[in-house]
């Protein structure tokens, strides 16, 4: 993929959820694009969110390290950053207030493929709020030119 060039994507995101002995899943499919900007690779769509008015921006940035983070624009800010097996705290910014928060990455996978230009993220992190687990949560994102 040629460097600063958007190419237009297809984008499934699945995100399953357990909190307090309950499962929740979210499906998400959206037009979007994929940039490369130096040795970085950044997917970009919109999310519709509850409780807040407009698509939220977000931007799925996988770094050359390997690590990758989950920038969410708009209403609602805050930017995740995924290492494998190591935990990552940032301020989570929403219509009713900030909020601290933390992450644990317990696994981490990251597959591009040239022809056809597809790939796919999968996360699985824990979620804290101060020192209190909020939640599991196990986040999948696939893509296609």
């Amino acid at each position: 993929m040629e460097e600063r060039k958007s190419v237009p994507v297809m984008i499934q995101v699945k995100t399953e959820v357990f909190q307090e002995n309950e499962t929740r899943e979210f499906f998400l499919e959206e037009e979007g694009q994929v940039v490369r900007v130096g040795e970085s690779l950044y997917i970009r769509y919109n999310e519709v969110m509850e409780g807040v008015e407009s698509p939220v921006p977000v931007t799925m940035k996988i770094m050359p390290d390997g690590s990758v983070q989950l920038i969410r624009a708009g209403e609602v800010r805050m930017k995740l950053k995924f290492d494998y097996q190591k935990s990552n705290e940032t301020n989570y910014q929403t219509p009713f207030g900030v909020m601290w928060i933390k992450t644990f990455t317990n696994n981490l996978r990251v597959s591009l493929k040239d022809q056809p230009f597809s790939g796919s993220v999968q996360i699985d992190y824990d979620l804290f709020g101060g020192d209190e687990k909020i939640g599991v949560y196990h986040l999948e994102l696939n893509f296609t030119a």
